[in-house]
């Protein structure tokens, strides 16, 4: 609910603007969550709703009704265009089956490329600078010693005991043993151990 109003005079409006337009109303989702969470319980109805085709129109009261992030907002409209269906705001009067409400969305959608550019400005500017001053940025190198996994290998143990022993995931502790070249053991003389076949 918004600006002291009730949401059944909010979904009043709704009503009456749909039939003015002459929409058949097939669902009415409300969530009494914040607009600000990307996730409740009948937003993500309404877009499975959405996305098996089963509404041409979403109407919502005002945009934060909606979403309050922007780029929730954006995202959400980007899929509702490329499903083929319109979005209207009542109160901010925007009609996305409209060449003005086109519009409004493609400065929308400009305005959150804009954010994200400049999210990634600063981020890039923060690990430049993080180097300057000599960080180690990422997870620290892990030491593997891929002989010793070898020499644990050829005593019979398992990948878990050899994990467990080194500290080691199994994937890197494999890899490590995987990268050591092969040496082709040498078949015996079963006549004389000590020699081998020519």
């Amino acid at each position: 609910m918004g600006h002291g109003q009730s949401t059944e005079m909010q979904v009043n409006e709704l009503r009456e603007f749909a039939a003015r337009r002459g929409w058949t109303i097939t669902a009415e989702f409300s969530d009494t969550a914040s607009g600000s969470k990307d996730h409740r319980q009948d937003l993500d109805k309404m877009m499975n709703e959405c996305r098996k085709r089963r509404i041409d129109a979403v109407l919502v009261y005002r945009y934060d009704r909606f979403a309050r992030s922007l780029r929730f907002l954006v995202n959400a409209l980007d899929e509702f265009n490329a499903l083929g269906i319109s979005f209207v705001s009542l109160h901010e009067g925007v009609d996305t089956s409209t060449p003005n409400g086109r519009l409004v969305f493609g400065i929308f959608a400009s305005i959150a490329e804009f954010e994200r550019e400049l999210i990634r400005s600063r981020i890039l500017s923060g690990l430049a600078l993080a180097r300057t001053n000599g960080k180690q940025l990422g997870r620290p190198r892990v030491s593997v010693d891929a002989v010793r996994i070898a020499k644990l290998r050829s005593a019979g143990r398992s990948w878990s005991e050899i994990c467990d022993e080194t500290g080691l995931s199994r994937g890197t502790a494999q890899r490590a043993f995987h990268s050591l070249p092969r040496i082709p053991s040498l078949p015996t003389n079963p006549t004389n151990p000590n020699s081998t076949n020519r």
